[in-house]
């Protein structure tokens, strides 16, 4: 009887092995799922901050609403935490909508536009201390004024991304064709050598652009662009006409917490206020 036993738990043990056999080589079969705890694929809409002068303002600074002072800056950072926000890089955004990357659950891309010695000085070691990477929308004249290629390469070994705001950050839609080349194809050139970086995407100095730059802009081999266009990026429109979420110096937490909330209702024909910076000159 034992030994009858034994020979029919072994054939069943037989059974199930060849069954199990079958299964595994079934191509149709679906491997457990995976956890999304911590990361997804994204193609959700997705916010971009537009920063431009980060340190202290003194009384009767030029353009107050573009400073943002450290302080400021870190109580942003702590209230988009806090509302469960994770900082990634424009890049990674488009890889997680275009070739299936991931993303944390609330991505937020902070952008600095035109570079200061504030951007490496403050926001750096801010972001650092969050696990967060930031984007340098650089513009190729003020280099030297932000500390030369050696700051720029601190925020590329911290995991920045760096991208054109073209050489002098002039109003594109006013120059001849071979002056916007010069601005957009030109800067690209210049950063990729500089820094051996893809620099994929381009900011349109004050947010201006019409269809002969935005043709430029592709021409140069740009991904997409993002312009002074209040709203949040998503990736089933025109890439080349992403819109941001600007911040303005003096703005609370809340605030800035509130136009982030606003800016997500589907895109409206609002355009924010042009960065004064701009220069209008005309060739």
């Amino acid at each position: 009887m034992r030994r009858r036993a034994i020979l029919t738990l072994g054939c069943l043990l037989v059974v199930l092995g060849a069954l199990t056999v079958v299964v595994s080589d079934d191509p149709g079969a679906q491997a457990p799922p995976t956890s999304t705890a911590a990361a997804r694929v994204e193609h959700e809409p997705v916010p971009i901050l537009m920063f431009h002068i980060i340190g202290t303002r003194h009384a009767g600074v030029a353009h107050p609403t573009l400073w943002v002072s450290p302080r400021a800056l870190r109580s942003y950072l702590h209230a988009l935490r806090g509302a469960g926000y994770d900082g990634v890089t424009l890049g990674q955004v488009w890889n997680a909508w275009h070739h299936g990357a991931t993303l944390p659950r609330r991505p937020i891309v902070l952008s600095f536009d035109d570079g200061y010695a504030g951007q490496v000085a403050y926001a750096l070691p801010a972001l650092k201390r969050l696990g967060w990477s930031g984007v340098l929308n650089l513009k190729l004249d003020n280099l030297a004024r932000m500390g030369g290629t050696a700051a720029v390469r601190r925020l590329l070994r911290a995991g920045w991304e760096v991208d054109s705001h073209t050489v002098s950050h002039r109003d594109l839609t006013t120059l001849s064709a071979a002056a916007v080349k010069r601005e957009i194809a030109g800067s690209r050139t210049r950063l990729r050598k500089l820094f051996g970086v893809p620099v994929d995407f381009f900011a349109y100095p004050g947010g201006r652009h019409d269809d002969d730059v935005i043709a430029a802009v592709k021409d140069a081999g740009y991904e997409a662009a993002t312009t002074a266009q209040l709203g949040w990026a998503r990736r089933d429109e025109d890439p080349f006409a992403m819109p941001r979420v600007r911040v303005d110096g003096g703005m609370s937490a809340r605030a800035v917490l509130q136009r982030l909330r606003d800016a997500r209702a589907p895109r409206r024909k609002m355009v924010r206020p042009a960065n004064p910076l701009i220069r209008s000159t005309h060739e």
